[in-house]
């Protein structure tokens, strides 16, 4: 006579385990899997931190054209932004005579997509309620009425003389590379006056190369 006696469902399903487990199928799962961990875990890095590669030598010598730099995106967020940062932002409405940029493409500048061209890179001097005047008898700039010290700007630091208060919600950006820099002071008589909005800010750059500080 046959044998019809039932296996043990816990025995078929070990049975059925083992099977599986050396499946193609499974191998295929497996690489599905490990695919959406690396492009899930690439977006997830990339809304956090962005790298930028910079185009211009209105950085140097801080930044030299081609560097790489990293930037992280939270700060921008949160509006934590400082003097004395180097930050990329968005130009549009400001050095970028293109309108301002519409609520998807903030959605796209934060999430990488969208044209390169209107991404800039500068220094923060001052922020909202600062006062910055250029300059005294030695070429400094005045912060607040104190002589500001720029260890990473040579002297005098501006040939362009000006006398500005920076609005609430905004910030004056320029240049390490004071004679090779179009920043706030090209647009100086222009609607803005020079002033960035904080919101076009994607992010203060915190690593330079292969490091991230």
């Amino acid at each position: 006579m046959g044998n019809d006696r039932a296996v043990p469902k816990q025995q078929e399903n070990a049975t059925f385990g083992s099977r599986f487990l050396y499946s193609g199928r499974f191998w295929k799962l497996i690489a599905v899997i490990a695919i959406l961990i690396i492009v899930i875990g690439g977006s997830v890095r990339g809304f956090i931190v962005q790298r930028f590669t910079i185009p211009s030598a209105s950085m140097e010598p801080t930044l030299d054209v081609g560097d790489d730099i990293s930037v992280w995106r939270p700060d921008a967020l949160s509006s934590d932004i400082e003097r004395g940062d180097i930050v990329v932002f968005d130009g549009r409405g400001s050095f970028v005579d293109d309108a301002l940029p519409t609520p998807i493409q903030k959605v796209g500048s934060w999430v990488g997509l969208g044209s390169k061209d209107v991404y800039y890179v500068k220094r923060v001097i001052a922020v909202g309620g600062d006062t910055l005047q250029c300059c005294d008898a030695h070429g400094r700039l005045l912060f607040n009425d104190e002589p500001l010290k720029e260890d990473y700007a040579p002297l005098p630091a501006s040939k362009t003389e000006f006398s500005i208060e920076v609005p609430a919600d905004t910030m004056w950006v320029m240049g390490d590379n004071r004679n090779d820099s179009a920043d706030s002071r090209a647009l100086l008589g222009r609607p803005g006056g020079g002033f960035i909005p904080l919101d076009r800010v994607i992010g203060p750059v915190i690593g330079h190369g292969s490091s991230v500080d």
